[in-house]
């Protein structure tokens, strides 16, 4: 899959776990998902969009507050829309991620599940609807998101196992 389908522009970014990309400027952004979480914020009046991908639920308090936590990550991307213009209550969300796959056998929720709740509860903190979202499963994600229109392209990713041969 191109990351120039249906894009002309030279602004191809990738997304690294942690980070958080909000720009005036359109860009296709693509980051690869297991059991962490992207939120994609877009802004259909201003036409600009910004994404963050997050690796864990909560920070608890200890050490430094960075958008590797969803609950940072989340308000952080909120921010960077509103410095951008936006006002958060035409934001719309769509979220992907979450996989299940280090799958947790205790029956307790997973880095994941977790991951997902977070996503769910923060956007309705910050009063933002969630318009789409392909959460949970076994399966990683690739996902491709177009900031000048908001279309969020995604793809499965199968699980590769190393053999000896």
């Amino acid at each position: 899959m191109s990351l120039h389908t249906g894009y002309s522009g030279r602004g191809t970014h990738y997304l690294h776990p942690g980070n958080i990309l909000a720009d005036t400027k359109p860009k296709m952004v693509t980051t690869i998902l297991g059991s962490c979480v992207s939120t994609c914020l877009w802004d259909p009046v201003l036409k600009i969009g910004g994404i963050n991908h997050y690796l864990l639920p909560l920070w608890n308090g200890d050490g430094l507050a960075t958008p590797r936590f969803g609950n940072i990550a989340i308000k952080r991307l909120v921010e960077k829309m509103e410095r951008m213009g936006s006002d958060r209550r035409v934001l719309q969300a769509k979220v992907f991620g979450g996989s299940a796959i280090n799958a947790n056998p205790s029956g307790l929720l997973n880095v994941g599940e977790r991951n997902i709740v977070v996503a769910k509860d923060v956007l309705a903190e910050e009063g933002i609807r969630i318009v789409s979202s392909d959460v949970g499963g076994a399966e990683g994600r690739r996902i491709v998101f177009n900031t000048a229109t908001g279309v969020v392209k995604m793809r499965y990713i199968q699980k590769t196992r190393l053999q000896d041969k």
